[in-house]
Parts: structure tokens; C-alpha cells; sequence
């Protein structure tokens, strides 16, 4: 090898020691690469800690609704699908003998609201004293008796109609007179599985038309109430309790069986 071809193969071999140096001293530079983000399963939008109220329905009740959760398959499950076929094969068997169709047809969520089942823990009622125009003090044995007239039904719900305010599930509220056709009016609101939780029935001591109501007329308006509280809605029949405009002041024997029925089925969608 002549003395040009040794020293061109030296600078060869110096030059690519250089390069894997430099090339060495910039890789330890870059630092590891970026880490992978998790992957998150979405489930819906977090629900609302404010309760959505719905309009008022005609005659004597508005609903407030806590919303309705999701789960990440975005919909119920097959044995949820089923109970709930169940549950809509039975209120659908049930038209002309109950009014429950008609109250799962005529809500705004399709969904059945009643109380966990409450004999052996009673339904705490705070029934006070009034302040306003034409109260009298046996409007509360009024009230009281409504309760035990429901109580003798026997739904698996019973009342403490003694029970103060600070740990009412039930409050009644007294108002002169509704600035709508109406004497009374209760206020729901129910958990994301369809139990009540809490009710607000407001009943008046006069009518629209500014007569003065006496007791019998506050008890059976509570009566009429009370089935809103158990979770019933407005029934299509005029003979029927729960009619809106009715004015039955008895609990007939379709309310019975519709709320029997109620109570036997599990609360929430029927979707």
C-alpha cells in the first residue's frame, strides 16, 4: 500500500469516528419519547346537581326530576331490557282495570315514580300550622285523616304525620287561593331510579272563585294529593279519585288498583 492510500484511509476512519461521536452526543439529548395518554371509556355527561323542573301538569301537579344516568354501553343492559319488557307487558295488560297506561303515556320521562317500599319506616309528614286567610285548626285532622284513608289502602307505605320540619320527606304548605284553576298542588322529586325522595303538597283555603273552603273540602283535596305523593297521576275517568277536574272525594276502586299495581312493579324508565 503506497503512503497517499494509507493516509487517505486514515482520514476515512478519523471522519466516521467524528461523525458516530456527534451523532452519539445529539441522540442523548432527545430524551425519552412522549408517554401514551390512557384511554378513558366515555359514560355521558356528569348529570346535573341541579334538578330540571318539568311545567306544571293541568290541574294539580308539577314534577321536579333529578335526571337520568347512562352507563358506558349507553344504554340498559339485556337483564334491565327484559325486566323492563316485563314491567311494560304488565302495565299494558293492566288498561281499563288501572290508569297506569295512561300514566306512563302521559309523562315526560316514560318512567314510574313511587317510594321505596316504607311500612316499616314511615314516610316522615310535617303538616303545620297555617297564617293565612280562613285556616282553621281542624284543616290538620283533615290532612291527617286523607293520610290514614291512603295508609288503609295497603301499599307498603305508611305516613309519620307528626313529624317535625327539619326532617319532613312530605311538607304541606298553605296558600289562599291558585291564580289557576286549582286548590291544591304537590311537588315531586325522585332519585335517577324513579324513588321519591321528597314532596311538596300546597292546598288552598279558598277556591278559584273565592268561596271559602271548610274541612271536608281540604280532606278530600288532600286525598287527591296524597295519590300524588304515592307517585299516581291524573286518570282519564271522571269517577275515579284521581281525575283532575273531578270531583270525587273517595278513593275509588281503580285508584286502588292502580296503585297496588304501582307498587308491585319497580320504579323508573319503562324505555
Amino acid at each position: 500500500m503506497t503512503q497517499d492510500a494509507s493516509s487517505r484511509l486514515i482520514g476515512a476512519l478519523a471522519a466516521l469516528i467524528v461523525v458516530a461521536v456527534v451523532w452519539d452526543a445529539v441522540g442523548s439529548h432527545r430524551g425519552p419519547p412522549p408517554a401514551r395518554a390512557p384511554a378513558v371509556a366515555a359514560r355521558g355527561p356528569a348529570p346535573d346537581s341541579t334538578a330540571a323542573s318539568a311545567s306544571p301538569l293541568p290541574q294539580s301537579t308539577a314534577t321536579a326530576s333529578q335526571g337520568t344516568s347512562t352507563d358506558s354501553g349507553g344504554g340498559p343492559s339485556y337483564l334491565e331490557q327484559l325486566a323492563r319488557s316485563e314491567t311494560r307487558r304488565r302495565v299494558r295488560a293492566s288498561a281499563g282495570v288501572t290508569y297506569l297506561n295512561e300514566i306512563v303515556a302521559e309523562s315526560q320521562d316514560s318512567a314510574l315514580h313511587r317510594w321505596s317500599n316504607r311500612a316499616a319506616d314511615p314516610v316522615r309528614v310535617y303538616i303545620p300550622t297555617g297564617t293565612v286567610a280562613n285556616f282553621r285548626l281542624e284543616f290538620l285532622d283533615a290532612i291527617r285523616t286523607a293520610f290514614t284513608q291512603w295508609q288503609r289502602v295497603g301499599l307498603p307505605v305508611s305516613f309519620d304525620v307528626n313529624a317535625d320540619s327539619s326532617r319532613a320527606e312530605v311538607t304541606i304548605h298553605w296558600k289562599i287561593q291558585f291564580d289557576i284553576d286549582r286548590t291544591g298542588q304537590t311537588d315531586l322529586e325522585w332519585d335517577q331510579d324513579g324513588h321519591i325522595l321528597k314532596a311538596v303538597v300546597t292546598i288552598a283555603t279558598f277556591d278559584p272563585k273565592g268561596r271559602p273552603l271548610d274541612s271536608d273540602d281540604v280532606r278530600a283535596i288532600a286525598l287527591h294529593e296524597i295519590g300524588h305523593v304515592l307517585g299516581l297521576d291524573h286518570s282519564p275517568d271522571s269517577t275515579d279519585l284521581m281525575y283532575a277536574r273531578g270531583t270525587m272525594r273517595q278513593i275509588a276502586d281503580r285508584d286502588i288498583r292502580t296503585a297496588t299495581l304501582l307498587y308491585q312493579l319497580s320504579p323508573g324508565s319503562l324505555r
